[in-house]
């Protein structure tokens, strides 16, 4: 499939901000096999004083934006062209779940996709005991690593409840699962956090998701948002699967990744800092656009 993505960041602040510093992760790259980014062009209005392109240790593109002179507004825009192809695993060839452990232990590696970067807590994604006790619940003797992970995606898509007021970015995932609501940053830190329990590595992906009108109802501009889901390690062979929980499938061509990392704190969108007075107010819109 191939698509056009448009997204729009608009940052207003009641008194005009001074050395605002902001650090961007929203723009797609290639990945091998599965995503090609035929164009991208990432714009700011006004633009910054200083601009600098650069990639962190997952391989994430990174944009590092400056402004001196004080600004009432920033503006962010992006545009883009980006051919996904089919991800959705084919035959369950994985490992047996119980010999994930003794994979884990032979994989020498410590690249960026090492499962061992991802098995571990981190501060978004840390296991509790109700999440893994959620997780054993869900395993099966005989079980192949890729069956335990969507066994587990599935059953937190019918545990869960969708609800875009409950929560915020903020929330700890502990709560949200505490209270069986969130959105999709929240269904994919407790799935990441309920993999990890029972041993198997799991990170978070941060990208965007072509959504569908009503039937009979045209298509809304800017109804869409970024999405998170989650990618889990199913063993040597097989590597790394991803699944969407909050949608109850695998992340198939309708998914656009941006960013890999071990929790939403390593490929958040936006994040800055800047000096003034008084509140700020923000505004995001995202368009998906089929071009097939």
């Amino acid at each position: 499939m191939r698509y056009e993505v448009k997204l729009k960041l608009t940052y207003r602040y009641n008194a005009p901000s001074d050395h605002a510093r902001t650090l961007l992760r929203v723009l797609p790259s290639d990945i091998a096999g599965l995503q090609t980014v035929t164009s991208r062009v990432l714009s700011f209005d006004p633009p910054p004083d200083e601009r600098h392109e650069s990639r962190d240790f997952f391989g994430n593109g990174m944009t590092s934006a400056v402004w001196h002179a004080p600004v009432a507004e920033i503006g962010v825009t992006l545009n883009a062209r980006i051919e996904r192809g089919l991800a959705e695993p084919g035959l369950d060839l994985s490992s047996p779940r119980e010999e994930l452990a003794q994979e884990i232990a032979q994989f020498r590696s410590l690249a960026p996709d090492a499962p061992h970067h991802f098995l571990a807590s981190s501060r978004r994604a840390s296991p509790t005991k109700a999440m893994t006790e959620f997780a054993r619940a869900q395993l099966q003797p005989g079980q192949t690593a890729r069956g335990a992970i969507e066994a587990l995606g599935r059953a937190l898509h019918r545990e869960m409840r969708f609800d875009a007021g409950a929560t915020d970015v903020n929330t700890p995932a502990a709560e949200a699962f505490a209270n069986r609501h969130g959105v999709c940053q929240d269904f994919s830190h407790i799935m990441i956090s309920c993999l990890r329990g029972v041993g198997i590595p799991a990170g978070y992906v941060s990208g965007f998701l072509r959504t569908y009108p009503p039937p009979g109802q045209p298509r809304l501009e800017g109804a869409d948002a970024m999405h998170a889901w989650v990618r889990a390690w199913a063993g040597a062979e097989t590597g790394w699967i991803e699944f969407d929980p909050t949608n109850d499938q695998y992340a198939g061509e309708d998914y656009i990744t941006v960013g890999y990392g071990r929790d939403y704190d390593d490929v958040p969108p936006l994040r800055g800092a800047m000096r003034g007075a008084g509140g700020q107010q923000s505004a995001q819109a995202v368009d998906v656009i089929p071009l097939d």
